[in-house]
């Protein structure tokens, strides 16, 4: 499903603006831009969480390094 970046936003429990940050730097998930739009689909959401999906805070992880703008 897609949807805009306000519901994305929820839908991860981040603020829109990291979203934003994301775009603009790099390291978030996909997205599309539809002329002015800009709209994720929520498989890549969560496909995107999991891999940073962590079980301790020494776990580094596997996955592409996070960035620190969440």
């Amino acid at each position: 499903m897609k949807i805009n970046q306000k519901q994305a936003a929820e839908h991860m429990g981040l603020p829109e603006r990291s979203l934003e940050n994301f775009r603009l730097r790099g390291g978030g998930p996909p997205y599309f831009k539809i002329g002015a739009r800009v709209v994720y689909d929520t498989a890549e959401l969560d496909s995107w969480l999991a891999a940073r999906r962590r079980t301790s805070t020494s776990d580094r992880g596997a996955g592409p390094s996070q960035s620190a703008s969440a």
